[in-house]
């Protein structure tokens, strides 16, 4: 429940007509909003009960968007966003070998591919050059897969498994590889802009002619699993 509290008023326009004096608007002393958490009306209480429906849902308008500006952060709003459920088509991790038709490193989609928990381990023929756009890959296993030239721009890979996984000339832009394991994976030539590691497994990683920004890569050589010859390569300091 929200109180919004205004000077002892009210909604009478005092003036007469021999007077000098500015006319006065006053308002009510009190406008109560409350909501139920199994409904979205609000019920609204006032001191006065003449006051237009209009101020009063004014009133609460301003209470609502005062409440959401004071309690909610980026942090609360991303904490609360959730991936779709997974999806029911039986063929899905199929849809590897086809990749988006229309995908593009904007990560548009005709159809999103749902690849988490799908296992192509060592697969070597039938991902690479594929345009993955914006795939949803968390938990999925490419270990020892051959994803050369592949597009995977946007893509959600948190917790998937891609070690030694050869990742040359790729498009890897803007991918969320959080606690991801790339143990061994190789990013020759591969497009790195905007995507993230937090967490990660660079172990052994190779990061040669590597197109990435300087903010990514600072970010990146925060990792610490990246041993000295990836550090020099990348150039961190």
């Amino acid at each position: 429940m929200a109180t919004l509290s205004f000077p002892r008023t009210s909604f009478t326009l005092l003036h007469s007509p021999f007077s000098t004096k500015s006319p006065k608007l006053l308002f009510p002393n009190r406008i109560t909003c409350s909501s139920s958490p199994s409904s979205t009306s609000l019920r609204i209480e006032t001191s006065k009960p003449q006051i237009p429906q209009t101020i009063k849902n004014l009133a609460c308008g301003l209470l609502a968007a005062l409440a959401l500006t004071t309690t909610s952060t980026p942090l609360t709003l991303a904490a609360n966003s959730r991936l779709p459920p997974l999806s029911t088509d039986p063929n899905r991790c199929e849809r590897a070998f086809v990749g988006n038709t229309i995908g593009q490193a904007n990560g548009v989609y005709d159809k999103v591919i749902d690849l988490r928990f799908c296992d192509f381990t060592n697969e070597k023929s039938n991902i690479k050059g594929k345009t993955l756009s914006a795939a949803l890959m968390s938990d999925a296993k490419f270990d020892g897969a051959d994803l050369t030239e592949v597009v995977m721009s946007k893509a959600y890979a948190v917790g998937a498994s891609f070690k030694n996984v050869d990742f040359t000339n790729a498009v890897l832009d803007r991918v969320n590889f959080g606690k991801a394991d790339l143990q061994g994976a190789v990013f020759r030539n591969a497009v790195l802009s905007g995507s993230t590691f937090v967490d990660a497994k660079l172990n052994d990683a190779t990061f040669e002619d590597t197109i990435i920004g300087y903010i990514d890569l600072q970010n990146l050589c925060l990792n610490t699993t990246l041993n000295d010859e990836g550090r020099a390569v990348l150039g961190c300091r």
